[in-house]
């Protein structure tokens, strides 16, 4: 058992070490979601996600960010994904804030190898603004037993009338034990120019039928410089079918 978890433990800060130096002029919060590379052929899926902020600086404190998508695997290792993004920020409506398409390519069969990999490209076209962004992202996952490590790394490149060109990484890392399908705890880190946070994450399975599942997840997100807010919530359900 202590063999196990400690190369669990050196997994998960190797995969840290390798992408913090890429971490430039990211702006905002990047805390979000740790993607897996795994695809399931010919599946829909119906996802919901939000990330809310609590904070002493009141135009960072309640701000919020809403995901609606779409997503179809349309051949055996591809998914793809329509997102419609909405924003609340202090003292302001509700607003639709982008759109997003997102394509995930997993390149090995799940234990083909020593760990799984996969990759994740987007395309983001801001509502009111002239501004576009391009990101792709290395997924990969590892498993020891009940323990399952996964990091994600992503690197954006921001453009347009209404911005200066940048270009932006960031990455995540999460730990899970498998304790049951529809439990398991796990623990994220998320990393980038401005956003540096740790926290507990619960997520499970629930089984609605043959071919059918809701996934969900719920975790609170604490940061660990000035740049993050103090609490940030985040939540996820997904409908498999």
């Amino acid at each position: 058992m202590f063999l196990r978890v400690s190369r669990v433990c050196r997994f998960m800060v190797t995969s840290m070490f390798a992408w913090m130096p890429l971490s430039v002029c990211a702006d905002g919060s990047t805390i979000d979601k740790v993607y897996h590379p795994y695809v399931v052929p010919l599946e829909i899926e119906v996802e919901w996600r939000t990330v809310v902020s609590f904070d002493d600086d009141d135009a960072v404190d309640d701000q919020q960010l809403h995901r609606l998508g779409i997503g179809y695997s349309p051949v055996e290792s591809w998914f793809a994904e329509v997102y419609l993004i909405g924003e609340k920020k202090p003292n302001d409506a509700f607003a639709l804030e982008a759109i997003e398409i997102e394509a995930k390519w997993q390149l090995t069969e799940q234990g083909e190898y020593d760990a799984d990999w996969g990759v994740l490209f987007e395309f983001e076209k801001q509502a009111q603004d002239e501004i576009w962004a391009v990101a792709v992202g290395l997924l990969v996952e590892k498993e020891w037993g009940r323990w399952v490590g996964a990091a994600n790394l992503f690197v954006e490149f921001e453009w347009g009338g209404d911005i200066k060109s940048e270009l932006e990484s960031a990455g995540a890392l999460q730990l899970r034990y498998r304790y049951d399908r529809v439990f398991e705890p796990a623990l994220e880190f998320y990393q980038s120019e401005n956003t540096t946070g740790l926290g507990p994450v619960l997520m499970g399975n629930q089984r609605l039928g043959i071919g059918r599942k809701l996934h969900w997840e719920f975790g609170v997100i604490f940061g660990l410089n000035g740049r993050t807010p103090n609490q940030t919530v985040k939540a996820l359900l997904e409908y498999e079918f």
